[in-house]
Parts: C-alpha cells; sequence; structure tokens
C-alpha cells in the first residue's frame, strides 16, 4: 500500500491528523521531524538550525526523506519546508500519495501562540510580526504545497479523509 505524505505549513496539523490516519488506516506514523532529530543524534530542530544553519537542515531533512522506503503503509508527516528543497515534493510524489493541508496563516498563527512550545526554527511566537511571515511563507510555500494530490482544509475529519483517499491507495 502506498505511503501518505501530509505537506502542510508549520501548526497545520499534520501530526495530529497524521495520527489519527495512521490509526484508522492501520498504517503506522513517522514525523520526518523525530527522523531528523534521531539522526542528529539527539539534537533538536532548533539546535541544527542555530548551530548548523537552515542550508544544512535542508540536506539532512532531504536524506532522511529519501530513507523512507516507498510502500511501506506509513503516514509520513514531513516538516513545514521539506516538500520546498531539493525537489523533495518530486520524491513524495513519486513515493507515495501526497496531502496538502490547507490552513490559513491566521489559523497557523492562533494554532502557534495556542501551542505550548516554542519549537518553529523559523517563526517566533513573540514576533510582532509573525502573521506577516505566515503569509509571507504561505504565500511562498503554495506552489509547492499545491502540487500535492489532494488539497484538503486542515480541519478535515479523519473519516472523510479516508473516504477521499480510499481509491488511490
Amino acid at each position: 500500500m502506498k505511503n501518505i505524505f501530509l505537506v502542510g505549513m508549520p501548526s497545520s496539523g499534520k501530526s495530529t491528523l497524521g495520527k489519527r490516519l495512521a490509526r484508522h488506516l492501520a498504517y503506522r506514523f513517522v514525523d520526518t521531524d523525530k527522523l531528523i532529530v534521531r539522526a542528529e543524534n539527539g539534537r533538536s530542530i532548533n539546535a541544527i538550525f542555530q548551530s548548523d544553519g537552515e542550508s544544512y537542515f535542508r540536506e539532512v531533512e532531504s536524506r532522511v526523506l529519501h530513507t523512507i522506503q516507498p510502500n511501506s503503509r506509513l503516514v509520513v508527516a514531513t516538516g513545514g519546508g521539506m516538500p520546498c528543497f531539493h525537489e523533495n515534493m518530486a520524491f513524495i510524489k513519486a513515493n507515495g500519495f501526497s496531502i496538502f493541508l490547507d490552513v490559513s496563516p491566521e489559523h497557523l498563527l492562533d494554532r502557534m501562540l495556542r501551542h505550548a512550545q516554542d519549537d518553529r526554527p523559523l517563526f517566533n511566537r513573540q514576533d510582532p510580526t509573525l502573521l506577516e511571515n505566515l503569509r509571507q511563507k504561505y504565500n511562498d510555500r503554495r506552489i509547492y504545497y499545491t502540487q500535492a494530490d489532494l488539497i484538503v482544509p486542515g480541519e478535515t475529519a479523519v473519516e472523510e479523509l479516508s473516504k477521499q483517499i480510499e481509491g488511490y491507495l
């Protein structure tokens, strides 16, 4: 069975929906951010960004993505920028079914402000221009995200999403 890759902005619900979808479909769930932390011997995403920069992080991110075996019955929550670098979206599309969780920057801001941790290296919750930054990233990344096989609102229920994708798997 094809892997399912969830793409979208940070706080769009990829991990939350991904875990539920994996349970519903009897797939395994993996989060590429957790795979990256494991590959980097426990260093957090923020620590990688701070010590080695975004360019290094994007290389590690791409290497980790390429370790995912096709047809492994996985629901994969990708990092928000993953589809936008190193031809990663092409890899995702060639190796599974992709779903873009489309959430407006205003809703993303609300979710980030309610999120307990400040663990988004490109988005600081205390930044007064956070909404403007979210809008810019969202607009910059849409060209990649909209290449997904299916585009759904981030609030889509698991049961509804399962019905939408059953013919593709």
